[in-house]
Formats: C-alpha cells, structure tokens, sequence
C-alpha cells in the first residue's frame, strides 16, 4: 500500500490481550512484594499494518479497553494519535483518569504512535523526530529480598557490562540498607549508586539516609518519601546531598505538575503517563522548568522516544521488565557500553509480539 493511501487510514481494529510472567526470584522493595508481573498487550489496525502498546496492569484492564476505549478508537484517524488521546481522556473522565485509566489510555496510544510509523514506513523516532542517537540505561534490580551475595552480582555484572549508573531497592528493612549499600559499592567500581525507597520512609528517615548515603558515593534518590507528600519531597530536595526523584506514579499531566518544583529529576513511564503522548507533554514540562528528565522501566517501549527528546538524563534497564519484554516480544534492544540504541532498520518501535511464545503465559 502506498503512503497516499495509508494515510487515509481509519482504524479498523483494537485488540487487547495479558500474559502473566513469574519472576526468577521472589522480589520485593521498600513498600511491596510479588512473585510475577502483568502485562496487558493492545493491537490496533489499519491500512493492513498492525501497531503494538503494553501496559504493566492487571489483566482486567484489557476488558476496560475492549469495553470503553475500543469505541473511541476504531474508526480514528490512523495519524492522528494526539487527538484520539484527547478523545480517550475524555471518555475517561467519570471512570477516573488518574491509575488504570491512564494505563489503559498509555496502552492505546503506543501502539496508535507505532501504527502510525509503520503506515509511514518509519522507525518511531524519525517520525518523532530524533535528537541523539543513544539513551544511557541505569541497570535497576537489587531488591530488598535478594542476598549480598545476588545483589553484589546483579549490580556488579551491569557495571561490568558497561553501565554507568546502577539502582538498587531499600526502606524495607531500613537497619540493613547500610549494609546492602556497602555491599552494592564495593561491587560496581565507579559506576553511579542510585536507591529507591518506593516511598517506604517518613521524612526525618529519609533525610537521615539521605546523608548516611553520601558517604557511601549514593547520587540519587527515588521517591524518599510518598510522591503523595510534596512538602517532604520538597525538603529532602532542598537539603539532602542526592539528586531526588520522583514521577513513575504520575498518570495525568496534573500529576506532573504538582511534583516538577519539588524534585530534582522528574520521572516519567510511557506504560502509565497516557503512552507517548502523555511522555512527550512530561518532557517539555520539566524543560520548561530546567528539571533533569527521566524514563521509568519499560526499556522496550521507551528507547524511540528517549530518543527524541534532548533533555532525557536515563532510561531504567529494570530487571523484571526486560525479562518479560524479551520472552514476548521479537525486535528487543540489547544495550552496548551501557546504552540502548533505536533499530532505525524496522519501521516503528520494531517489537513484534511472539504469539506462539505468549500464549503459555496467557492470563485466565
């Protein structure tokens, strides 16, 4: 099909599908424990190409956009992306926006970004527009449940692989975390050591870590405290030594707004923020107000788009995700010298589903 005519596209299907994957081994941060992760996998069609989305949900949520969203999309403008996301956001509204909502919209918007590419015959971040040819990852695993003895190797083994910067899980068993942050910067030489408390700490906690941690060489901070309490985000990030960060729980544009003055990076997760449209609106906020940027897990869905924006300062290579993305999906980047870059060979994103593969971990 030629581009003329794609490009009077409507959008024919929407499909949504989850697959539940087991982790390697119990996990746990400072806030939560699991043993296995969702992901809830849309497709959507139009002028004989098929795009392709994810969030990391529960599996009801394909239901959600089966029911609900597949009204706002089928029949939408194929290359037009943005205004069906506005559509979706108001069709939304009495559901509730912020959470599963917005997962649900993140979901359909990747993949109506990555229909679009291919009915253009376009790796996603040219049509995006790309402004770096590679986005540093920050290996992110080291969970509170793990031993010293598998924390020294998962932490080690990325800063042995070329990573710059690692990041490991604390504020559960706030006695110990001194220790595992020994531990975790003995095994990585002179790559960066970041934590992350999933907001376990209460504030003067936090601050007191906070400086305990700099003496062991930590440069950043996640979610000290609550993304809920901005007046304790904003403290640690007036006084403590690290860079603070917080953003993977933002969903609506709201939610970025009320966290870009009290952080230091602000964090962003196509899978939650209202998919690349919702990443791209994040970015420009903490440009706007000179704040590092940051994308959240996912590194399959993100490498085009970090791509494309000159202000991302990482992209979390997150150990479970990375996982579940190579066990589904054909076209998964691998990391060279601690960087992902964009296969500009494969139009879109380039991840195809491996359905075969899938359906053994396929959600009842």
């Amino acid at each position: 099909m030629s581009v003329a005519t794609r490009a009077e596209a409507a959008v024919e299907r929407v499909d949504a599908s989850a697959y539940t994957i087991p982790t390697d081994a119990p996990e746990s941060d400072g806030t939560l424990e699991w043993d296995s992760t969702t992901i809830v996998v849309v497709e959507v069609e139009a002028g004989g190409e098929r795009g392709l989305g994810y969030t990391y949900a529960p599996s009801a949520l394909g239901r959600f956009i089966c029911e609900e969203l597949q009204e706002v999309v089928a029949g939408a403008d194929a290359l037009a992306p943005s205004g069906t996301w506005a559509h979706m956001g108001r069709h939304i509204r009495n559901m509730g926006r912020p959470g599963l909502g917005f997962a649900a919209v993140a979901a359909v918007d990747t993949a109506l970004w990555d229909l679009k590419a291919r009915l253009l015959d376009l790796p996603l971040v040219s049509l995006l527009g790309a402004v770096r040819e590679d986005v540093p990852l920050y290996g992110s695993g080291g969970f509170t449940s793990y031993s010293d003895a598998r924390l020294e190797e998962q932490l080690g083994g990325w800063s042995d692989d070329g990573f710059r910067f690692v990041k490991m899980k604390t504020g559960r068993e706030p006695d110990r975390d001194l220790a595992r942050v020994r531990v975790a910067r003995s095994a990585i030489g002179e790559a960066e050591l970041f934590v992350d408390a999933n907001g376990a700490l209460d504030r003067k906690q936090a601050l007191r870590f906070a400086h305990a941690y700099a003496e062991h060489g930590v440069t950043y901070f996640e979610e000290p405290v609550s993304s809920d309490d901005r007046e304790g985000l904003r403290l640690l990030r007036d006084r403590a030594p690290q860079a603070i960060a917080a953003g993977e729980y933002a969903y609506t544009p709201a939610d970025f707004v009320r966290l870009v003055d009290v952080v230091d990076v602000l964090q962003a997760d196509v899978t939650r923020c209202g998919g690349y449209t919702g990443f791209l609106q994040a970015a420009a906020l903490a440009h706007a107000h000179q704040v590092e940027f940051s994308a959240h897990t996912a590194p399959a869905l993100h490498a085009h788009v970090c791509c494309a924006v000159p202000s991302v300062a990482h992209l979390e290579w997150f150990h479970d995700h990375v996982r579940i993305e190579s066990m589904l999906f054909d076209g998964v980047l691998e990391p060279v010298d601690g960087k992902l870059r964009p296969d500009i060979t494969r139009p879109g994103h380039g991840l195809e589903l491996k359905r075969q593969d899938a359906e053994r971990w396929r959600a009842s």
